[in-house]
C-alpha cells in the first residue's frame, strides 16, 4: 500500500473525473484540502464542485503546481495541447495518470518530454456508480501499483501489459454498451410475452446484475453456472438452444475483436507526427520484447528481419501496409503512417 491520502489534481472536470474524485474521497485516498480540478468550462467546474466539494480552477498550471498525482481526464483530441502546456511545468516527482482512450504511453512520454512517472488507465462508465472494470499499465511497477490502488476504490482493477489495454477497451471499456443492449433485448422479450415495460426492464437488469454477482462472488465458471440452471428438457435449455442457433457467443466475441482492433487503429492518431531518431530508438528499445511476441500477418517476414531494417524502410513499408509491417505500425502508434 502507498502513502495516502494523495493530493490529486484532475485536468478536466467532466463526469469521469467527478466519479473518480468522489470514489477516492470516500475511500480516504484523496486529500480534500489539497486536491482540485482544472477545466476551462465554468459550468463543468460548477458541477464538479457540487458533486465533490473540491476546489476548481480554470488554469492547468495551478493544479500541476499544487498536486502530486495528476489525472489527465480530457478528450484525446485536445490532449496534445494539454501535454504541451504541462511539459515545462512537470517535476520528476509528479505521477501522471491518463484516462484518455487510445493515447499510448509512448505518446505521453514524447508529449511530456520524457517524463518517467506515467500510468495509463482504461476505466469504463460504471465508474460513475462505483462499479468500474479498469485496466492499468505503467512505465514502472510501483506507479502502476499506486494507480491500481486508486482504481480499485471505484470498482475492480487489474494490471496488464500496455499492448493489452486495447483488448481491455474492446472488452470492458466498450462492454457496458453490449450489456445494455442485452438488457434491452431481454426486456423487449418480456414485453413481447406480455410483461409491462417497467417490470420487464427491472427484471432484465436485476437478472444481469445477479448473474454477474454469482460469477464474481462464487468464482464458479460461467459454463458451470449455466449448466446448473439448464435442467434436462426444461425451459432454459430451450432458450439456450435459440441463442446458440442465433450465434450469440460468436457475435459477442466478434464485437470484442472489432472494438479492440478499432482501439488499436485510433491509438496512432494522437502521436506527434515527426519523431526524431533518438525518440524512435527509445520507443523501439522498450517495445522490442512486445513486438517479437506479437502475431505476424500471413506471408510476412520474421520480426528479427523486420527489426534489422532501417527506420526509413520500416516506415515506408508500414505506410504501404506490407504484411507484417501493418502490425508493427499499430504497435508503434505513429500517426506519421497515416499521412
Amino acid at each position: 500500500m502507498h502513502r495516502t491520502p494523495f493530493a490529486v489534481g484532475f485536468l478536466g472536470a467532466g463526469q469521469m473525473a467527478t466519479a473518480l474524485a468522489k470514489g477516492w474521497h470516500a475511500a480516504g485516498l484523496l486529500n480534500a484540502a489539497k486536491s482540485m480540478a482544472a477545466d476551462p468550462s465554468p459550468a463543468t467546474r460548477e458541477k464538479f464542485v457540487a458533486a465533490t466539494h473540491l476546489r476548481t480552477v480554470a488554469e492547468n498550471g495551478t493544479v500541476v503546481g499544487s498536486c502530486d498525482v495528476l489525472v489527465l481526464a480530457v478528450k484525446p483530441q485536445v490532449l496534445p495541447a494539454v501535454l504541451a502546456e504541462l511539459k515545462p511545468l512537470l517535476t520528476p516527482d509528479k505521477l501522471v495518470i491518463s484516462i484518455a482512450a487510445g493515447v499510448t504511453l509512448d505518446t505521453l512520454t514524447v508529449g511530456l518530454g520524457g517524463h518517467a512517472r506515467l500510468v495509463r488507465v482504461m476505466p469504463n462508465t460504471p465508474c460513475l456508480v462505483g462499479a468500474s472494470a479498469s485496466g492499468v499499465a505503467g512505465l514502472n511497477a510501483e506507479d502502476a501499483s499506486l494507480a491500481l490502488q486508486l482504481m480499485s476504490a471505484v470498482g475492480v482493477a487489474v494490471t496488464v501489459a500496455e499492448p493489452l489495454l486495447d483488448a481491455v477497451t474492446g472488452l470492458s471499456g466498450s462492454g457496458p454498451a453490449y450489456v445494455y443492449l442485452m438488457i434491452e433485448a431481454l426486456a423487449d422479450g418480456g414485453v413481447k410475452m406480455g410483461l409491462p415495460r417497467d417490470v420487464a426492464l427491472k427484471l432484465a437488469a436485476q437478472t444481469v446484475f445477479g448473474s454477474a454477482k454469482m460469477v464474481l462472488d462464487t468464482g464458479t465458471h460461467p459454463a458451470a453456472l449455466k449448466d446448473a440452471v439448464a435442467s434436462p428438457g426444461g425451459t432454459t435449455i430451450a432458450g439456450l438452444h435459440e441463442l446458440e442457433r442465433g450465434g450469440l457467443r460468436g457475435v459477442l466475441m466478434d464485437a470484442v475483436q472489432a472494438a479492440t482492433e478499432r482501439a488499436t487503429e485510433l491509438g496512432g492518431r494522437y502521436m506527434p507526427a515527426n519523431l526524431d531518431d533518438e525518440t524512435v530508438t527509445e520507443i523501439l528499445a522498450r517495445k522490442k520484447g512486445t513486438i517479437r511476441q506479437a502475431p505476424l500477418d500471413a506471408g510476412s517476414p520474421s520480426w528479427s528481419e523486420i527489426l534489422s531494417e532501417t527506420w526509413a524502410d520500416i516506415k515506408d513499408k508500414a505506410r504501404r501496409r506490407v504484411p507484417g509491417y501493418k502490425t508493427f505500425r499499430k504497435l508503434l502508434s505513429d500517426s506519421e503512417y497515416d499521412k
